[in-house]
C-alpha cells in the first residue's frame, strides 16, 4: 500500500499552521486512503476541543490586528443582570451601541465575544475583541454598567493565541460564544507528495535545521513553533507547524506593553 505526505496549509492573517500526515492510497490514484482507526471517546472529545479552539485561533488572527482591541468587561452592583438571558440581553445592546458608534467614524465593527457565568460565584462577564476606533473612554461609557478592562490586541509569533484560548477556555459553568457575520473564514488549503519521508522524519527527531527547512518550502514565513508526533499502530509521523511573517515585527510604532483599565461607568 502506497504511502505519501500531504500539507493542509491555513493561512490566517500573517500566519501559517502546516499540518503534515501520512495519507495511504491502495492504488496509484492519490486520495484512497485506507480506513482509519476509530479513536475512543475520551480522545475524540480532547481533539474536538482542541481544534475548536485552534479554528477560534485562526478566526481572531484573520480578522483583527493591533488595532484592534480586547475587552473584559463585569457588573457593579447596581447593575448585575438577574440571569445569564439579561446578560446576553446586555452584551447584544452594548454590540448595538458599539456598532452605531463606530458607524459614524466610518469604521465597521467586527467581534468575537464569550459570555461566562461561574460555576460556583454565577458572575457574569463578558470578554470580546473588537474593532478599534473608539476612545477608552467612549467604550466605558457605551458600556455603563460597572468595570471595563481593554487591552490593545498584542500579537507574538503565533497572533494572539494565548488570548484565543482564553476566550474559548472549557468553563464548568455556563459559557455562549458568538461572533459578528463579517468575520472572515482562514483560508485553507493542501498539496500531495511535496515533502518526503526523509524530511518528516528529520522534523521529528530534530535532525535537521527546522528553520531552513520551513524556509525552503514556505518562503514567505519565518518558524515559530513545531508540535511533532509518532504513531505506533502505523509506524507514520504527524508534524504542525507554525509560521508567521517576519514584517509584522518590523512595524513602527508597536504599543507594547500597554494596558487600561477604568472602573465604573
Amino acid at each position: 500500500m502506497r504511502c505519501y505526505n500531504r500539507e493542509n496549509m491555513i493561512f490566517h492573517g500573517n500566519y501559517l499552521d502546516v499540518n503534515i500526515y501520512p495519507v495511504f492510497a491502495s492504488s496509484s490514484k492519490k486520495g484512497t486512503r485506507r480506513k482509519k482507526a476509530k479513536p475512543t471517546s475520551e480522545v475524540q472529545q480532547l481533539l474536538n476541543e482542541r481544534n475548536a479552539k485552534k479554528k477560534i485561533v485562526y478566526l481572531l488572527n484573520e480578522n483583527f490586528n493591533e488595532s484592534d482591541y480586547a475587552l473584559h468587561l463585569s457588573y457593579d452592583k447596581f447593575h448585575l443582570p438577574a440571569s445569564f438571558e439579561d446578560a446576553e440581553h446586555e452584551e447584544e445592546n452594548f454590540i448595538r451601541r458599539l456598532r452605531r458608534a463606530l458607524k459614524k467614524i466610518g469604521v465597521e465593527l467586527k467581534y468575537y465575544s464569550a459570555l461566562e457565568q461561574g460555576e460556583k460565584s454565577g458572575r457574569l462577564h463578558h470578554h470580546i475583541v473588537i474593532s478599534g476606533g473608539l476612545s477608552i473612554k467612549q467604550i466605558a461609557e457605551i458600556w455603563g454598567n460597572g468595570y471595563i478592562q481593554v487591552k490593545p490586541l498584542q500579537f507574538n509569533e503565533t497572533g494572539i493565541t494565548n488570548l484565543s484560548y482564553y476566550i474559548s477556555k472549557t468553563t464548568k459553568g455556563r459559557k455562549r460564544l458568538r461572533h459578528s457575520r463579517n468575520l472572515k473564514l482562514p483560508t485553507e488549503k493542501q498539496r500531495d507528495g511535496r515533502i518526503s519521508k526523509k524530511t518528516v522524519k528529520e522534523l521529528h527527531n530534530h535532525d535537521c535545521d527546522i528553520k531552513a527547512v520551513c524556509k525552503k518550502y514556505y518562503p514567505e514565513y519565518e518558524f515559530a513553533d513545531i508540535d511533532a508526533k509518532y504513531n505506533d499502530f502505523n509506524g507514520q509521523y504527524y508534524i504542525s507547524l507554525r509560521l508567521y511573517k517576519p514584517e509584522i515585527f518590523r512595524k513602527k510604532g508597536r504599543r507594547n506593553g500597554r494596558t487600561y483599565e477604568q472602573s465604573g461607568a
